[in-house]
């Protein structure tokens, strides 16, 4: 592969901020400086993308499907081309996610994106939402298929997954689950907090270090109980994941969380469902039927059923949300969950890491998407 070089550019790091700056990379990052120390080899191409701002590739730990495709439709190659379609938004990390259905459906669909993950290395890890979650705050998972948290199932599943399960979303509330967690915590699956009607103190008891769409499905704060948003505000090791589309949360509620969290502890989600990128009209989440309409998607009954929100616009919308910087809005979408989720090759542009880049315009649209080094999205 040829070495490349975006040059002119303003550069996000993850780390710092370099004003007139360029990147070389290979597959892999190989320099970062700024243009004064510039020096051109002939064998390379160089890319002007002066006037443009280049950021870390954006990881979306949270997302069930879009562009027509669901991740529980089980199907590999769909669910690659779905990938190759998220590079639009700047997505090049990203963990499928499951949802509350019968164990056949969820094998099934942990087959399907193990098959895929053999393929495509964008996958760097399976977030499995429900089913042991509670009837409480179902939101859009059907109450049917919800089941207590159950150990070997877990572990069962990371085993059909080929051990990429590595988040699991649950109620810690519905049964003693210290067995569930140990055994979560043994195959290095990080524990959420989601869907869950759980107290402060059986949050403090637990051991959920993140929590699944913050304010979202979850008994709320409240002054005599602080809940699982509470919780969330309150111990400063926990992880946060906010769906930043401004119909899941108020966007002033986006602005307390950040105030509450700081930009070290929030993970910007889509929580995409198979409508996104597709026009309005009817769709489906688990068998249910789904309208989707002014860029919401909800059930029969008007509840949310996950979102249509594409990365770029969410990453947008947390600047304007919350006033936070550019650095501060890398922080949230790349940089910490490569963090969380030990992905040492990712979430930062630093010599030796992954070739993951987003070239966005100063309104920050997508303009180019690298992955591994290779231009997967060109404008």
């Amino acid at each position: 592969m040829t070495n490349q070089v975006l040059v002119n550019a303003t550069v996000y790091t993850g780390e710092t901020r370099i004003d007139n700056g360029y990147v070389r990379f290979d597959q892999q990052i190989l320099e970062v400086g700024k243009m004064e120390e510039f020096v051109k080899d002939s064998q390379e191409e160089v890319i002007d993308i002066a006037g443009k701002i280049v950021v870390p590739g954006f990881i979306d730990v949270h997302s069930h499907g879009g562009y027509g495709i669901d991740n529980m439709d089980a199907d590999p190659e769909s669910i690659n081309e779905m990938i190759s379609k998220m590079y639009q938004e700047g997505i090049t990390s990203y963990f499928p996610t499951t949802m509350t259905q019968s164990f056949e459906n969820i094998e099934k669909a942990l087959k399907g994106i193990a098959e895929a993950a053999e393929k495509n290395p964008v996958i760097q890890g399976i977030h499995v939402e429900g089913p042991f979650i509670s009837a409480v705050f179902k939101g859009a998972q059907p109450e049917e298929y919800i089941k207590i948290p159950d150990a070997e199932t877990m572990k069962k599943w990371d085993e059909i997954s080929g051990g990429r399960v590595r988040l699991v979303t649950y109620a810690p509330e519905t049964s003693d689950a210290s067995e569930f967690e140990k055994t979560c915590q043994e195959h290095d699956i990080v524990l959420s907090a989601g869907h869950t009607n759980a107290t402060r103190e059986q949050m403090k008891q637990s051991k959920a270090k993140h929590i699944t769409h913050l304010y979202n499905a979850q008994r709320g704060l409240h002054h005599r109980e602080p809940g699982v948003t509470g919780h969330a505000f309150l111990d400063e090791d926990t992880y946060v994941e906010v769906i930043a589309d401004g119909f899941h949360i108020h966007p002033e509620m986006i602005k307390m969380a950040y105030k509450m969290k700081g930009p070290d502890r929030i993970e910007i989600i889509t929580d995409a469902m198979r409508a996104k990128g597709m026009p309005d009209g009817e769709s489906e989440l688990g068998g249910q039927k789904v309208i989707v309409k002014d860029k919401q998607a909800r059930l029969e009954s008007g509840s949310l059923a996950g979102s249509v929100l594409e990365f770029q616009d969410a990453f947008r919308n947390v600047i304007e949300f919350t006033g936070c910087s550019i650095e501060d809005a890398v922080k949230m979408s790349s940089v910490n969950q490569a963090r969380e989720f030990g992905l040492t090759r990712k979430g930062s542009i630093s010599s030796g890491k992954d070739a993951d880049l987003v070239v966005l315009d100063p309104d920050f649209n997508v303009e180019k998407t690298f992955s591994y080094g290779k231009e997967v999205y060109k404008k």
